[in-house]
């Protein structure tokens, strides 16, 4: 019999750690060969609310964020690429990487939540700003992504230019908050189990275990 199991993967599209976690996640439910139906909802979270249009410098970022060095950056950013490889993903940053505002790309993942396009918008977008290095907040690449993945270009212009969803957005990152969670990836099963951080595989499956037992 086949049981489904909630997952609410709170993240930023701009997080590469988010982008290890949920490699990691899928490896753990591919561990289930198709006995397990995961419903995964991506919830907001921005590393980088008052961020300006025009972005801001990893560099710069880091540095005033965590006092971490140029140094230091580059060493966490090749160990960020090759835990990345790892899962399948191509990550790719240089010298002039930016951080943007992302509060515009939650918008449209609510609504492609409502569309059933979520999951597949989300990695649309990673791939869009950790690949591809485009701006996730500029209203072109955030429409390219909806079409890419199904979505209604027309339909999401509208939703990013009429400011829909905005007041979801805040109220789902303030209720994630409210529970605890200052950092992402953030990973709550069956809003019982929590994991945070990239960790590997085996913590998500073991969760995912747990919960999976308790659903009669």
């Amino acid at each position: 019999m086949t049981k489904t199991v909630k997952i609410d993967f709170i993240s930023d599209v701009s997080c590469p750690w988010c982008v290890i976690g949920l490699g990691n996640l899928d490896a753990a439910l591919n561990c289930f060969d198709g006995r397990l139906t995961a419903d995964i909802r991506f919830q907001p979270f921005e590393l980088n609310p008052g961020i300006p249009p025009e972005g801001e410098s990893r560099f710069d970022n880091v540095a005033r964020k965590y006092g971490v060095g140029r140094e230091q950056a580059i060493v966490n950013r090749k160990r960020q690429r090759v835990l990345a490889a790892q899962v399948g993903f191509d990550m790719v940053t240089t010298d002039e990487s930016r951080f943007y505002n992302t509060f515009d790309a939650h918008r449209l993942l609510h609504w492609a939540r409502i569309e059933g396009r979520q999951e597949e918008l989300k990695r649309s977008l990673l791939a869009a700003y950790h690949t591809n290095m485009q701006n996730p907040g500029d209203h072109g690449v955030l429409v390219a992504a909806a079409e890419s993945v199904g979505l209604d270009g027309a339909a999401a212009r509208d939703v990013l230019t009429s400011g829909r969803y905005a007041d979801d957005v805040r109220d789902a990152e303030e209720k994630w908050q409210r529970a605890g969670i200052s950092g992402v990836p953030a990973v709550v099963v069956n809003d019982r189990y929590l994991i945070t951080g990239a960790q590997p595989p085996e913590a998500f499956e073991q969760a995912i275990r747990k919960a999976v037992s308790e659903v009669v």
